[in-house]
């Protein structure tokens, strides 16, 4: 018994060591001194956008078969050329930018982000790249469609993107119903559309291309005096970058290269290079047309991030299996009598109860984001973001594993526990060959249910850049303006790959049950009888 304990104790102990080793193979050194990272949202055009090809300067992304494109990434690739470096585009979301920075994951972000009060206390700004101008994208049919003034937006229905300063100035329409922010402006075209909002804030350039893609959008442009009251530096965009880096002096540099006249030129090739499609305002093309058109643009980067979601929900869900069987079995160890390996014991088990609480207590969106871009602050590690993703999912997974392991466990009959014992064998060989085999037929179906589950929340994992099937519907609908269209898509896949592992499942459920009826035979003489 006392060997039993202190084997298993060892194996747990075992794997926290390989699981910190595993830690420091994945993660990338420190950002190469050749190579000059940048990160954006590539789902923000004209400013940045997602493509299958490198047609129009478009620059291949981190980890990943597409290209970013855009004004943004042109502005990138100009100073990345000044700086000698190679110009890498790691594509993240808006709410994974400033901590991607401040981890060293990327060494700027440049996505059309304006150098606030409250952002520069955090990160340090270049000059000014581009100034923008402050509109409100509204519905062509809509009872806001004629506003002269912001006064004529009263009692409208406003919203803008999450963590810009374009939902502070919302307030300066009077008595205006202040939605809640979005966090990309896909979604807010798509509540636009259905009618839940009744315009959002955005500026000038994404303006031009949502009313040009959509023939029922109309962009108000109000005269200086009658529009949003800002302070230059609210309508500048600037590239962010690390607090007391000293690159930002020669970025400067650069920028104070590229005239206005040159800037003017590049945003006008942004917003004719996006890949939305601007006649269909005109040709009004039909559903299916448009989904045919999606899949046509964005069919193999929906079926690679179709992929990754099924690798990680696989892997997760197997090694949170093998977690949730490790800490199952052990909360079930009798009390050791030796002291040293009780008092271990009881320490295992107090750590094991916080890992349990603690994982299953919070969202995985947060956990993500904890570890991701805490281990570069507090171990001075990158993770990569595949290995992330995979960490992430499995001991999430493994803390509800546990949980389930216990509860199969205790369904077992005690009878059979204690008829294990009256014939001398021990705990271990109890468990192995008794209880186990029926624990694993028991759990089988809440495993499925993980499984189903895992393939769905590895959405929450784009908050890091993880570029599964939702990461990749959502940059696509930032880039061709078609929201519902495009997630009608990416729906459709889930729901293949949800149907078809929830059928693999019940098939192996089936066959671990074995047949419904068994033959019992008395002797050669006698008939065979089927018992049910």
């Amino acid at each position: 018994m006392k060997k039993r304990g202190l084997w298993l104790l060892a194996l747990l102990a075992l794997m926290s060591i390989n699981i910190f080793n595993v830690q420091g193979v994945a993660a990338d050194e420190k950002t190469p001194t050749d190579e000059f990272r940048v990160g954006m949202e590539a789902g923000y055009a004209p400013f940045n956008w997602t493509q299958s090809t490198d047609a129009n300067g478009a620059v291949q992304m981190y980890q990943s078969t597409s290209y970013a494109g855009g004004y943004d990434v042109q502005i990138a690739q100009k100073i990345a050329d000044g700086l000698g470096k190679k110009l890498v585009i790691v594509k993240t979301k808006w709410d994974g930018l400033s901590p991607a920075l401040q981890s060293g994951t990327i060494d700027a972000i440049i996505a059309g982000m304006s150098p606030t009060t409250e952002r520069r206390k955090e990160i340090d700004f270049t000059d000014a790249y581009y100034e923008s101008q402050l509109v409100v994208v509204v519905r062509q049919d809509g009872p806001f469609a004629n506003a002269q003034s912001l006064a004529d937006l009263s009692g409208a229905k406003i919203t803008a993107q999450l963590n810009t300063f374009h939902y502070s100035v919302i307030d300066q329409i009077p008595e205006v119903q202040r939605e809640t922010a979005m966090d990309s402006f896909s979604a807010m075209r798509a509540a636009l559309t259905a009618g839940i909002i009744d315009g959002y804030v955005s500026e000038r350039p994404e303006g031009v291309t949502a009313t040009a893609v959509d023939s029922h959008f109309k962009m108000l442009e109000f005269t200086p005096e009658n529009n949003f009251q800002t302070s230059p530096e609210d309508v500048q965009v600037a590239v962010g970058m690390r607090k007391g880096d000293s690159d930002v002096a020669r970025v400067n540099e650069i920028l104070a290269t590229i005239s206005s006249a040159e800037r003017s030129a590049l945003m006008d090739q942004a917003i004719q290079d996006q890949p939305a499609d601007t006649t269909a305002a005109a040709t009004n093309p039909s559903f299916f047309t448009q989904v045919k058109t999606i899949w046509q643009q964005y069919g193999n980067l929906f079926l690679r991030g179709a992929g990754l979601t099924l690798l990680v929900a696989l892997v997760g869900t197997v090694a949170g299996m093998m977690i949730g069987l490790l800490v199952g079995v052990f909360r079930t160890l009798p009390k050791a009598h030796h002291a040293l390996t009780r008092f271990l014991q009881k320490l295992m088990n107090i750590l094991l109860s916080i890992y349990i609480e603690v994982f299953r207590g919070t969202p995985m969106m947060v956990q993500a984001m904890v570890i991701f871009y805490g281990v570069p602050i507090l171990l001075g590690l990158q993770l990569d973001r595949t290995f992330a993703g995979l960490f992430i999912v499995s001991i999430n997974t493994g803390a509800y594993m546990s949980e389930i392991v216990r509860g199969g466990i205790f369904a077992v009959d005690s009878g059979q526990f204690e008829a294990a014992q009256a014939i001398g064998m021990t705990h271990g060989q109890t468990m192995r060959k008794v209880v186990l085999p029926q624990v694993l037929r028991n759990i089988l179906p809440a495993t499925g249910n993980e499984f189903v589950i895992n393939i769905k929340d590895t959405a929450v994992l784009s908050v890091i850049g993880f570029a599964d099937l939702f990461f990749q519907g959502n940059s696509a609908a930032g880039s061709n303006f078609l929201f519902f269209q495009t997630f009608t898509i990416i729906g459709i896949i889930y729901l293949i790959l949800t149907f078809t592992i929830t059928t693999i499942l019940r098939a192996v459920e089936k066959k671990m049950d074995g047949p419904s009826a068994y033959t019992q035979i008395t002797d050669e003489t006698t008939t065979d009888q089927e018992v049910a």
